[in-house]
C-alpha cells in the first residue's frame, strides 16, 4: 500500500525496511510475513486510449458525514500514464512492407506473392494493438460508430452497408472531382498520382476525403510534410484543400477494435470486473472539476453518486509516465536503402549491464542529472554533453 515519505523514511531508518526498487521507489517490509498481513483492497480503474492510457489505483469506502448519512469516499494513491508505442510499430510495419514491395517488384528472381492462405484467430488484433494489453477492476468501455461520425448524421438501414462513394472508382471519382488537374499546381494533361494529403506517416488514411490527385513533381515536392507546411505560402490553395477534410478515425477505430478484447485478457485474472460507459465518467471528471487527463479520467472511472454527497477526496500529486519500448528488433540484418541486408546486427539486447530505458545517473559542474538511455554496442561510453546518453 502507497504510504507518506515520512513514513517511508522512518522505516528505513529504523532498519524495518530495505529499498527493493528505485523507479517507482518502493520499499520492502522486513519483520513482516503475507501470512501475517493484512492488506486493505484497493481498486485499479483504467481509461484506456490509443495513445495512451491511464491508470489509477483508488481505496473506495463508506464514511458517515456530518449530517449523518452514509457517503462513498474515494481516494486517490497512484496515477500512472502508459505511453504506447503504436506509432512506431505501424512505421516499421510500412518500412518493411516497403523494403519487401521493392525486392519483389524489381527485376530479379523472386518468391511467389503470398496473399489469400493466411487464416486469422477470432481474436486476433494488429501488431500495433496487440502490445496494449488488487480486489477489483474498473474499466471504461467505449464504442464509438465510425460510419456515422464519417457521415456527420445518423444512418439508417442499406445506409450503413453502403459507404458514400458505393460502386465509384475511386481514381475516376478524383479525377472528375478535380477536372483531370493537379490539386496543388493545377497542372493538366500530366500523369496524376494519388496523393494523401495528411502522410500515412503522420497517422493519415486511405480515405476519400485524405486523397486528391497530385502531379509527380508535386508528389515528390510534398513528400512527407504536413498540409500546412507544404502550402504556407499558398493560404488559399490551402483553405480551398482543407475543406475536404474530415477527422480522422483511426484513434476511434483502434478504440473499437481492443475495447473487449482487453476486458477479456483482464476477466482470466480472476478478479471482479466492472465496465462503465464512457459518458460516466465524463460526468464525474465535470462533477469533480479536475483537467482532463488520462491519468484523471482513470480516477473517475466508475459511479458516483455526487447528489447523495459522494465524492473524490484525493488527487495523486506526482504521475508516473510508463512508456513502452518494445523489446528490440527481430531483425537480424540492417536493410540499405534498397532493402537488401547491409549489416548483421547484435543478438545481445543488454550491454554493459544496460538495457533501453535504464535511468542513467552523472555527475556534471553544480548540477545532477538523470537522463533515459538507449542502448547501442557500437559507442562504449557515456556522452555527458548528450540528452539521451548512450553505453
Amino acid at each position: 500500500m502507497p504510504c507518506h515519505p515520512a513514513r517511508a523514511r522512518e522505516l528505513l531508518t529504523e532498519g524495518r525496511a530495505v529499498v527493493a526498487r528505485q523507479t517507482p521507489f518502493t520499499i520492502r517490509l522486513k519483520d513482516r510475513t503475507r501470512a501475517e498481513s493484512e492488506v486493505d483492497g484497493v481498486q485499479l480503474r483504467i481509461d484506456p486510449g490509443s495513445k495512451g492510457t491511464g491508470l489509477a489505483l483508488t481505496d473506495e469506502k463508506k464514511e458517515t458525514d456530518q449530517h449523518g448519512t452514509t457517503v462513498t469516499v474515494r481516494r486517490g494513491l497512484i496515477s500512472v500514464e502508459l505511453q504506447h508505442r503504436a506509432d512506431q510499430i505501424s512505421a516499421r510495419m510500412r518500412q518493411r512492407a516497403g523494403y519487401r514491395n521493392r525486392r519483389r517488384s524489381a527485376n530479379l528472381r523472386y518468391r511467389a506473392r503470398r496473399s489469400l492462405n493466411r487464416k486469422q484467430r477470432p481474436d486476433w488484433l494488429p501488431p500495433s494493438l496487440r502490445h496494449r494489453v488488487v480486489t477489483e477492476i474498473h474499466i471504461e468501455q467505449v464504442a464509438f460508430d465510425t460510419h456515422s461520425m464519417s457521415a456527420d448524421r445518423p444512418l439508417r438501414g442499406a445506409e450503413y452497408e453502403q459507404g458514400p462513394l458505393a460502386g465509384t472508382n475511386a481514381r475516376a471519382y478524383l479525377r472528375a472531382k478535380w477536372n483531370k488537374a493537379c490539386a496543388y499546381c493545377d497542372a493538366t494533361g500530366v500523369p496524376l498520382n494519388i496523393e494523401h494529403l495528411r502522410p500515412r506517416g503522420r497517422g493519415g488514411s486511405s480515405r476519400i476525403s485524405n486523397l486528391v490527385p497530385a502531379c509527380v513533381p508535386c508528389n515528390r515536392a510534398k513528400g512527407t510534410q504536413s498540409l500546412e507546411a507544404f502550402l504556407s505560402h499558398r493560404p488559399d490553395r490551402l483553405a480551398e484543400i482543407l475543406q475536404q477534410l474530415k477527422t480522422p478515425l483511426t484513434d476511434a477505430a483502434a478504440m473499437n477494435a481492443i475495447g473487449q478484447q482487453l476486458t477479456a485478457a483482464l476477466d482470466t485474472l480472476g478478479t471482479l470486473i466492472h465496465a462503465w460507459p464512457g459518458r460516466l465518467t465524463k460526468m464525474n471528471r465535470v462533477a469533480m472539476g479536475p483537467a482532463k487527463t488520462h491519468t484523471l479520467d482513470a480516477l473517475s472511472v466508475g459511479p458516483l453518486d455526487h447528489t447523495a454527497g459522494c465524492k473524490i477526496v484525493r488527487f495523486p500529486s506526482h504521475v508516473l509516465v510508463a512508456k513502452a519500448t518494445g523489446r528490440g528488433s527481430y531483425a537480424r540484418t540492417t536493410p540499405d536503402r534498397y532493402g537488401f541486408p547491409r549489416l548483421l546486427r547484435s543478438t545481445a539486447k543488454q550491454h554493459f549491464g544496460y538495457v533501453t530505458g535504464d535511468l542513467a545517473g552523472r555527475r556534471v559542474w553544480l548540477q545532477q542529472a538523470a537522463r533515459g538511455i538507449s542502448v547501442n554496442f557500437s559507442e562504449k561510453h557515456l556522452s555527458p554533453g548528450k540528452q539521451v546518453l548512450r553505453v
